[in-house]
């Protein structure tokens, strides 16, 4: 039978835990979440026990990171299943402060960043988000003190940001990003797939088919450009409301056209109805 998760509240709780751990001369790894867990995010969780003794799952819908149009008071939180899913996969310990631990009053800083966080893909459409993001994983880093932290691949340029943070600002938590878990037909597991109306549901598999053809297409020599049109046009028709479909260079996300600029990833964001799915894959 699986142990009850314990959870904390605190930073300083937190940190003693960790301080508590490393004595006995354990690794720590962390997995920063926003719950509403499903099992691309307790494949993160096995990622990090591949890479550590312990590991630290945190809960915590940021603000920080959501629009004033985007859906942050209708984001799931479920912490009670959310931890039973965590005991399931034996996760040591769930860190969820309250917006007040993370945000106290008179919080005044903010991470901003260049690079891959204004590269004109989500940042284009959520032009505040990586500011956000980057803050609260910097905090994250900082209070848990984790040998390593994992990420998923599906937020490829997400993924991208936090490297170059821990890079810039001399974090010294290993940052490691394990692949997208989908669902049968290829869609990629989203907490925000709940939001899918069931006719959504059956066409939202098309922007992973969408990615695929066009990986197929590239890796056969036809030309980038082209290739990358008709997969939005094809989305489109597919009633997708397309925010972008790109090539980008897999490492510092610019613009590329020919595969001899370097390692490829393709990119996509399109909404159906009010649901905004994005993926990713490797050209």
């Amino acid at each position: 039978m699986s142990k009850d998760v314990p959870v904390v509240a605190t930073v300083e709780e937190l940190r003693a835990y960790v301080r508590a751990r490393r004595s006995l001369g354990e690794r720590i790894g962390l997995v920063p979440t926003m719950g509403a867990l499903h099992a691309g995010h307790l494949s993160l969780v096995e990622a990090a026990r591949r890479e550590a003794e312990r590991v630290v799952v945190t809960i915590f819908v940021n603000p920080k990171q959501f629009g004033p149009s985007e859906d942050f008071a209708r984001y799931p939180r479920t912490l009670a299943a959310d931890l039973g899913s965590l005991a399931g996969v034996a996760a040591d310990l769930a860190f969820a402060p309250s917006v007040e631990e993370i945000y106290p009053p008179g919080f005044a800083t903010t991470v901003t960043q260049q690079g891959p966080a204004t590269a004109g893909l989500d940042d284009r459409f959520r032009p505040s988000h990586f500011d956000g993001v980057a803050t609260v994983v910097t905090k994250l880093l900082n209070q848990a003190q984790a040998d390593v932290a994992v990420f998923g691949e599906k937020d490829y340029q997400q993924l991208l940001v936090i490297r170059r943070l821990a890079r810039d600002l001399d974090i010294g938590t290993k940052i490691v990003g394990a692949p997208t878990l989908r669902e049968a037909d290829g869609l990629a597991m989203s907490s925000r797939n709940v939001y899918l109306s069931q006719d959504e549901r059956a066409r939202a598999p098309q922007l992973h088919v969408a990615l695929s053809e066009a990986a197929r297409r590239i890796l056969a020599g036809d030309d980038i450009g082209k290739v990358m049109d008709e997969g939005r046009a094809a989305l489109a028709a597919a009633g997708f409301d397309v925010d972008y479909f790109e090539a980008r260079h897999a490492e510092t996300l610019a613009p590329i056209a020919r595969r001899e600029e370097g390692p490829m990833r393709l990119l996509a964001a399109a909404r159906l109805g009010a649901t905004r799915l994005i993926d990713n894959m490797a050209a």
